[in-house]
């Protein structure tokens, strides 16, 4: 196997160490590992500057795949690259939306066994990129809320357990108590799924499936296609938020009647100020967004 590149987050808790302990345990029996760790953009600047040909390893959740896949990007050094997951952040949703163990040591082993899939990319207009999911409205309004909450509760561990995993919960709690209705058009390839004078609760940009630790919001997303999914919740009254939540809950929430579903390659979304959450990383307000998908922009080993 070829060697591998390790990349950490600085700030991992003892619980994390001890897992990805684990997972290294697998990956140096099969070949020789360099671990690097890092805590911020600068530092990871400097370690991708030095992988060379190596295969890099990111052993961390949503964000900090984010972050490594975000940086390949802006240095021009993603096409043809191969990567691995070892999934030790609090969400993982990327994760499991690839099927990647949730097992530090089993994902690991996946890496070993595994065979470069390449995967896609959606990519914004200006630049920025979004490697498992960008939504708007409520479910970007749970994620601002949320991140906060997750600020304070990641500092503290009940066992091996961290209690930053309860952010994005609490967050859809607080948004579901008042929840952002906003007037948006929303386009896939040139054809308006969604025009201005329909309010909706959320869109749900998924190259893959799960957000927010588990909540799947496009259950047939799959960042192999080439494809954008797209979910449009136009369940803005009481009554049609609780049906539309609980039917979210089972995963079912595409058959409710305000909602709206389309695939494409590229996706806009334009109306009132709006906030984005994009793996975790929020921005705004915006008042027009495009996204693109650039297939098999990456490879993963899974």
């Amino acid at each position: 196997m070829e060697p591998l590149l390790v990349i950490t987050n600085e700030s991992a808790a003892s619980a994390d160490e001890t897992n990805l302990e684990a997972a290294l345990e697998v990956l140096r029996a099969s070949t020789s590992v360099e671990v690097a760790s890092t805590s911020n953009p600068g530092e990871l600047d400097g370690v991708l500057h030095r992988a060379a040909s190596r295969r890099i390893v990111i052993a961390g959740g949503d964000g900090s795949l984010h972050a490594v896949v975000s940086a390949l990007h802006r240095r021009n050094e993603l096409d043809g690259r191969v990567l691995g997951l070892i999934p030790l952040g609090t969400g993982n949703d990327f994760a499991r939306g690839t099927g990647i163990p949730l097992e530090p040591d089993q994902a690991a082993r996946a890496i070993v066994e595994g065979t470069p899939t390449p995967t896609d990319l959606l990519i914004d207009e200006v630049g920025d990129v979004v490697v498992n999911n960008v939504h708007v409205g409520a479910s970007a309004q749970a994620g601002r809320l949320g991140a906060g909450v997750k600020s304070v509760l990641g500092k503290i561990r009940i066992g091996p357990i961290g209690l930053g995993r309860l952010g994005y919960p609490i967050g859809a709690a607080l948004a579901a108590l008042r929840p952002q209705i906003l007037h948006l058009k929303v386009e896939v390839d040139g054809e308006v799924i969604n025009d201005l004078d329909q309010p909706v609760l959320m869109v749900a940009i998924g190259n893959s499936s799960d957000v927010g630790g588990g909540t799947t919001l496009n259950p047939e997303a799959d960042p192999s296609d080439g494809k954008i999914d797209v979910m449009v919740s136009r369940a803005t009254g009481r009554l049609a938020r609780l049906g539309f939540a609980a039917l979210l809950s089972r995963g079912e929430h595409d058959a409710h009647e305000d909602v709206v579903t389309a695939r494409g390659s590229v996706v806009t979304v334009a109306g009132e100020p709006f906030w984005t959450s994009a793996d975790g990383e929020i921005a705004g307000p915006e008042s027009r967004r495009t996204w693109t998908v650039h297939p098999g922009a990456f490879q993963l080993l899974r």
